[in-house]
């Protein structure tokens, strides 16, 4: 009832009395299980969070066998699916990215935020470890810049997803998005994209030049 009226209204505009209502219970049940709005975000924030964490670390760093950057690959479409298939992970994910400020009494939220997502970036630089002793990954990448690239290609593939409305198209194509930027990663691909000097002129100036 939480996420659906912290959804609906957005976090400082919800009370305990829209909760309670919500829930069918009175607000004197819900303090008896909850301090207040803080921790309700916080059960929400850690139902969705740390199966994530959890997720990492078995595909990540438990699953030894195979190769480590399609298991990173796995991982990253995993995530983009349950953002994509479950309703309530969708939402909770855009209460904690869109729909609440980190101050006040949230603050406390924000470093939780920077503990899980050390976490994973540990779990990822694990993994891109390993892909380095395997000979998966282009000798050009450390393994720790790997991981920092990896995690912030997930911010802000999980936030598109989220403001996509269609016109965006992340969410039909974020599997396709998702592959190339781990086969960016791999050992055979050219380890630099050579660039034009200058850009080649349109139709248009082709044709203005020749008249």
């Amino acid at each position: 009832a939480a996420l659906r009226e912290f959804h609906r209204r957005g976090m400082a505009r919800t009370t305990l009395a829209h909760i309670a209502r919500a829930a069918g219970v009175t607000r004197g049940a819900i303090y008896w299980h909850f301090a207040g709005k803080q921790a309700l975000f916080r059960a929400i924030r850690e139902s969705v969070s740390l199966p994530l964490l959890d997720r990492s670390d078995l595909t990540l760093l438990r699953e030894q066998a195979g190769d480590p950057l399609t298991r990173i690959g796995a991982f990253c479409k995993e995530l983009s699916r349950a953002c994509e298939e479950e309703r309530d992970t969708r939402r909770a994910y855009e209460l904690m990215s869109f729909k609440c400020e980190y101050v006040g009494e949230l603050a406390a939220e924000r470093q939780a935020m920077v503990v899980n997502s050390d976490r994973l970036r540990n779990a990822l630089e694990s993994a891109y470890r390993q892909a380095r002793v395997q000979g998966a990954l282009r000798a050009d990448i450390e393994p720790a810049v790997a991981a920092l690239e990896t995690l912030a290609f997930l911010s802000g593939l999980m936030r598109l997803c989220l403001l996509d409305d269609g016109r965006i198209r992340m969410r039909v194509q974020a599997a396709a998005v998702i592959d190339a930027h781990v086969e960016a990663r791999r050992a055979h691909a050219p380890s630099r994209v050579e660039l034009p000097t200058r850009l080649t002129a349109g139709p248009r100036r082709r044709a203005a030049r020749a008249r």
